[in-house]
């Protein structure tokens, strides 16, 4: 008989197959995961992902595939299996896989130090891993007592007794900033610090580009070119040029920093930036994927300087329709670096007094047509408020505030997007009936119907009606629809936020399939490849197919690489929540006792959640702290209700609260009813 264990989940997923999963019988699932378990079994010394054991166990089709995905998550959670890097799974047999307590020898966590007078422990919190750890003296490694530090687990002989390890790093006292966001993606298993070879390696890069390679490439260094970025952005990746070509048509250069041109495939700074996969951006700062050298210097499009660009150069007319475009390798000189808001202010006094603000006006223009069509085609219009802080020279908030997304974002945007669907089209569809070359592309699945269909029913409560019936465009008609009536309504956040979670993700394979939420049939990332490593590998592949006519890369290896891509975007991501999740408790931290209105934005069996309207800030009233009644948690209905008054709280009702507490070390804000 086996033993279940408990594993800890590894923080990576894999990436879902593409089915709704309708074919499968209840008696064929469990015969899969049966199978599973068997191979699995009969390879202990070996990891699979879904796809190798899917075909090991002839599993062919999306339906099946997509139940090997689930079957695999639950046969985790379950204890059956465990997840070691990558998504993939291997046996837990006992008599030949370690036991829990020897698995987490030498990984690493993050904590609170308390040392006593004879021994000392890592205070670990407990989602993270049940026991404390404990450090013997010989293992403090200089750090002192109340620090947040990251401990290895050295050894663990009893599941039922502490683990021992040693402390590998300090990250400072707790409550600084620079310690907490340091925790924080220590906590994700993110780089906080650049190695210093890598950075040596980047210093060693020339700065001077030779004649031999702006000979060989196309110059549009008297072309008027610019780029509109954040205002505090330092690593410009993408600018824009504009020229009149007469008769109402206009050549527009969408120019991207050719990393590929300093970066050389399997190089330190190369294997550094895979293992990254992407910048990761804090409330309060950005970790680079690249050295700083390459990606606030050598890289960055900044003004009047030369550069090295990969471009797509198009010919439009004034409808906005593109009627010639081509991929090249150009040399740009930037005249003018702005902020959005810079841009913005051009485009509302449509001040035309000099080529570039010409440029921008006429640029908006055709972005606006380019929006239009794509909504035309079935692209759903997600513009979730993003919050923000304005915080001082050491990290604190000082107040909270919501970015908008204006014409100038908008204008970056649509032009951005035009290019990377050109790049993955120009791949994906080679015509003349040849096949397309192994590539990199970023899908976005069609919606599941079963959580269309939960979100349709939720959102009547409110009274809108929204029916996911028919073709996949008809569904986002109506998702845009219910997104244009909820503007300015108190539900707004909370129907945008559940809209989204209906939703697939989107991800990175060479499988494509397509991305649903733009309506694109072909679409990639090809414009930052100073933030992210997907950017960086089609900017590889577009030089060995177009330039050097190379042949199809191993798909296996790229899709892997893809995987990868995509699981350290999702830690990423995490890591930014939470990181906004500490500060918005920070900030709060100096209103304890007010009052605010908000709304229900979520309900568990231990309390409900409630999100400010004022700044967004989301903490929990637990619901042993409800006066009056005993409250239970109705998961079907979206609520709690009272067990004697029948008092009803649902998700997306308005309530007013209390904060009455606010938990740093746990990032936890407690609410009252008041």
């Amino acid at each position: 008989m086996r033993k279940e264990k408990k594993t800890t989940p590894k923080g990576k997923k894999t990436s879902a197959p593409k089915s709704k999963q309708r074919s499968i019988s209840k008696k064929q699932r469990k015969e899969i995961e049966q199978n599973i378990l068997a191979f699995l079994d009969n390879n202990p010394k070996r990891a699979f992902n879904y796809k190798q054991i899917s075909s090991a166990l002839d599993l062919r089709s999306p339906d099946e595939r997509a139940v090997v995905f689930d079957a695999l998550d639950l046969l985790e959670m379950s204890g059956f299996i465990e997840q070691i890097e990558n998504g993939k799974f291997r046996s837990l047999i006992p008599d030949t896989i370690p036991d829990e307590t020897e698995s987490k020898v030498g990984k690493t966590f993050v904590g609170i130090l308390e040392i006593k007078e004879h021994y000392s422990f890592l205070n670990v919190e407990r989602k993270y891993l049940e026991h404390d750890i404990l450090i013997p003296m010989r293992g403090l490694n200089g750090a002192k007592n109340n620090q947040k530090c990251v401990a290895k687990i050295t050894e663990w002989k009893d599941a039922n007794r502490n683990p021992v390890g040693e402390i590998v790093a300090v990250l400072g006292n707790v409550g600084d900033n620079n310690a907490e966001m340091h925790a924080i993606l220590a906590e994700f298993g993110l780089p906080y610090s650049y190695p210093k070879e890598v950075e040596d390696a980047a210093e060693q890069i020339s700065d001077v580009i030779p004649a031999s390679e702006i000979a060989s490439r196309e110059d549009f260094r008297d072309t008027i070119t610019f780029t509109i970025d954040p205002k505090n952005a330092k690593d410009f990746d993408d600018a824009l040029s504009f020229r009149e070509l007469g008769n109402g048509s206009y050549e527009i250069g969408v120019h991207i920093a050719d990393v590929s041109y300093y970066v050389e495939e399997g190089s330190i700074i190369d294997d550094e930036a895979y293992n990254r996969a992407t910048s990761v951006y804090l409330v309060d700062r950005t970790i680079p994927m690249l050295p700083e050298k390459l990606c606030n210097n050598l890289c960055s499009l900044r003004p009047d300087e030369d550069r090295l660009a990969y471009s797509v150069i198009f010919t439009m007319n004034d409808d906005a329709e593109v009627k010639e475009s081509r991929i090249v390798r150009t040399v740009i000189r930037s005249d003018r670096r702005l902020a959005y808001e810079d841009a913005q202010t051009v485009i509302e006094n449509q001040d035309n007094s000099d080529p570039v603000n010409i440029a921008i006006l006429k640029l908006n223009s055709l972005a606006q047509k380019l929006r239009d069509e794509r909504f035309a085609n079935g692209s759903i219009a997600f513009e979730r408020v993003e919050t923000a802080f304005q915080i001082d020279e050491k990290g604190k908030p000082l107040s909270v505030y919501f970015k908008e997304s204006k014409e100038a974002n908008k204008l970056i945007e649509e032009f951005m997007l035009l290019a990377n669907r050109t790049v993955a089209t120009r791949i994906g569809k080679p015509g003349h009936g040849a096949k397309p070359k192994t590539f990199v592309y970023r899908v976005h699945d069609v919606p599941n119907p079963d959580k269309l269909d939960a979100f349709s029913k939720f959102i009547a409560r409110f009274g809108y009606r929204f029916k996911p019936l028919g073709k996949n465009s008809e569904v986002s008609f109506a998702i845009n629809r219910l997104l244009d009536e909820v503007q300015g309504k108190r539900e707004q956040n909370l129907i945008e936020t559940l809209a989204v979670r209906s939703m697939a993700k989107a991800l990175y394979t060479t499988t494509n399939i397509g991305h649903y939420g733009l309506a694109f049939d072909f679409y990639t990332h090809f414009t930052s490849p100073i933030r992210r490593y997907p950017d960086l590998m089609v900017h590889r592949l577009l030089t060995r197919y177009l330039f050097k006519k190379g042949r199809s890369v191993p798909q296996e290896d790229y899709e892997e690489k893809c995987q990868h891509s995509s699981d350290m975007e999702q830690l990423a991501a995490n890591a930014e929540r939470a990181s906004i999740k500490y500060k918005q408790v920070e900030f709060m931290q100096d209103h304890i006792g007010e009052v605010y209105d908000g709304v229900i934005s979520g309900v568990t069996e231990w309390g409900i959640y409630v999100e400010l309207n004022e700044n967004k800030c989301e903490g929990m009233v637990p619901l042993r702290t409800i006066k009056g009644d005993y409250f239970v948690f109705d998961e079907k209905n979206f609520c709690v209700i009272g067990t004697r008054t029948k008092k009803r709280y649902q998700l997306g009702d308005p309530m007013t609260v209390k904060v009455s507490k606010a938990d740093l070390i746990k990032k936890q804000l407690d609410f009252e009813t008041i």
